[in-house]
């Protein structure tokens, strides 16, 4: 009797022990895969980066997350440090020429891809300028950096503004390159909803990317192909679906969250560097002609801006759209380098 109770008393904890077992390999496995899923930015990459890729880990709605950030400190660093913020439909590619003239003059140079962006992971959680300036902010600390020069080209001008307005004692000078969200797109902009932008994401392709690229410069040159591709990258991920999702997400962010109201409460020395033939608006295309041609009027919103930053300079390119950095390497590096050399 007492050894078929040993029996018994065996069995079960054998059961008990391989269920334990069981439950933590299945949780080990969601967890696995959950993180396959939210990492999938490494999916068949074929843009180089200019420089080496790192991962800053961060949690973000108990989540834990990558943010892929370059960081190039240069032989002959000046003890000054430059922040790149890139757009809407960018990453840290797209700014290697303005990297390599800045670290050439002696300035570290760091270049986050945003959470939701490029090599970065791209959850479904709620995004705002607001997080992702400290986000920001979070990656500074961690690289022990107490003080920037930001550039925020785009939507990055947007991200730039907000920085700039939550640490401003962490911000020398700032750059607004084209930025967006120069007027209120809420007040003549059509609202969608978020599954309408999210099924309007899932059927991006190569070309459609290309084709709203295209938009950006006057004249179309094979050069830029290579940041079609580098946006396209996204529509090789195993798990496009959640990228298209944070797309949504970051559109309507970007649509809900103006900060054209607080411009005039930026405190840091401002230059901005509008190309003149730069009509970009969120949700254009579900507008008429005649608004289209009321409202993305470049060579106005950026007087108007200009005017309302306390200590701002206007540098204004003629002939030039959406992206002086890559449009006129030349024009954009002397502006911003007598920018950030002046007292």
């Amino acid at each position: 009797m007492i050894e078929d109770l040993d029996k018994l008393n065996i069995n079960f904890n054998l059961m008990k022990t391989t269920l334990t077992l069981l439950i933590a390999i299945l949780a080990f496995t969601f967890t696995f895969t959950f993180t396959d899923n939210l990492k999938s930015q490494t999916d068949n990459n074929k843009i180089r980066y200019p420089y080496e890729s790192k991962y800053f880990p961060i949690e973000i709605e108990r989540m834990n997350l990558d943010m892929e950030y370059m960081d190039i400190t240069p032989a002959n660093y000046n003890g000054k440090n430059v922040l790149l913020l890139h757009g809407k439909n960018f990453n840290g590619y797209y700014w290697k020429d303005v990297i390599q003239f800045l670290a050439e003059d002696g300035y570290r140079v760091i270049v986050p891809d945003q959470i939701g962006w490029g090599r970065s992971t791209a959850p479904n959680i709620h995004y705002s300028f607001h997080l992702l300036a400290e986000n920001t902010m979070k990656l500074l600390d961690y690289l022990g950096v107490n003080k920037v020069n930001v550039i925020g080209h785009s939507m990055g001008g947007m991200l730039a503004a907000r920085f700039a307005l939550m640490y401003p004692e962490t911000v020398d000078k700032i750059i607004f390159e084209n930025p967006i969200g120069l007027e209120d797109y809420r007040t003549f902009v059509p609202y969608l909803t978020l599954n309408e932008l999210y099924v309007k994401e899932l059927s991006a392709t190569y070309e459609s990317m290309k084709k709203y690229q295209m938009t950006y410069y006057p004249i179309w040159k094979p050069e830029y192909e290579q940041y079609v591709q580098a946006q396209a990258e996204q529509l090789n991920k195993t798990y496009y679906d959640q990228t298209a999702l944070a797309n949504a997400l970051t559109t309507q962010m970007i649509y809900e969250q103006p900060v054209v109201y607080e411009f005039k409460n930026i405190k840091a020395p401002a230059l901005l560097i509008i190309g003149q033939e730069d009509r970009t608006i969120i949700g254009k295309d579900k507008l008429p002609q005649e608004m289209k041609a009321k409202y993305g009027q470049y060579p106005q919103l950026g007087k108007k801006i200009s005017g309302e930053i306390p200590n701002s300079k206007l540098v204004e390119l003629e002939g030039v759209g959406h992206i002086p950095h890559i449009q006129v390497l030349p024009d954009f590096k002397k502006a911003v380098t007598e920018f950030l050399s002046s007292k």
